[in-house]
C-alpha cells in the first residue's frame, strides 16, 4: 500500500493533537506536574462546571497554565486517580485541533479506599500546535455518568 506524505502528515498530527490529553491524563495521575504542564497553553482555560454541577458541586473556571497545574495538584492531593481516555475523535484546521474524547476519572481517597468516586466524562477539548506538538487551549468537562462515594472528592 502506497501511503501519501500528506496522510501520513494528518496522522501524525492527529496522533499528536491526541497525546496531549494523554499527557495531560498522566500528569494528573502521577502527579507529574512537568508532564501536565506540557499539555497546556500558558493561556489555557480549564472548564469543570458542567461536570461538577452535575455531581452537585461548585468549581470555578480556571485559566492559565500555572493556575491550572496549581488547582488540580492541590484540590487531587488526597486522592489516588486514573483517567482512561477513549473514543477519540479529531478534528484539525490548519494550527488548531478539535478533540472529543471520553475519560473515565477514577478517584479513591488516599486515606480510605473504600471510599471512591467513579465519573465518566465528556471532554470538549480545543487545542493550538506549539511546534511539532499540540497543547490544550480550552478543556471543557461534562459528565456523563457516575457512581460511588461522593464523599471521596472531599479533598476538592
Amino acid at each position: 500500500m502506497n501511503t501519501s506524505p500528506s496522510l501520513t502528515n494528518a496522522a501524525a498530527d492527529k496522533l499528536a493533537v491526541i497525546d496531549a490529553l494523554y499527557r495531560f491524563a498522566a500528569g494528573i495521575d502521577l502527579r507529574d506536574k512537568s508532564l501536565l504542564s506540557s499539555a497546556l497553553a500558558e493561556n489555557a482555560v480549564s472548564d469543570f462546571r458542567p461536570a461538577a454541577a452535575k455531581a452537585g458541586f461548585e468549581y470555578p473556571v480556571i485559566e492559565g497554565k500555572d493556575n491550572i497545574v496549581a488547582a488540580l495538584t492541590s484540590s487531587l492531593a488526597k486522592l489516588d486517580t486514573t483517567h482512561s481516555v477513549t473514543n477519540p475523535r479529531v478534528t484539525i484546521d490548519g494550527d488548531t485541533a478539535r478533540l472529543d474524547a471520553l475519560v473515565e476519572a477514577q478517584h479513591v481517597s488516599q486515606d480510605d479506599h473504600t471510599r471512591n468516586y467513579l465519573m465518566k466524562n465528556r471532554y470538549d477539548v480545543e487545542l493550538a500546535r506549539k511546534g511539532d506538538g499540540w497543547v490544550i487551549t480550552r478543556n471543557t468537562v461534562d459528565n456523563v455518568w457516575r457512581t460511588g462515594d461522593i464523599s471521596a472528592l472531599s479533598a476538592i
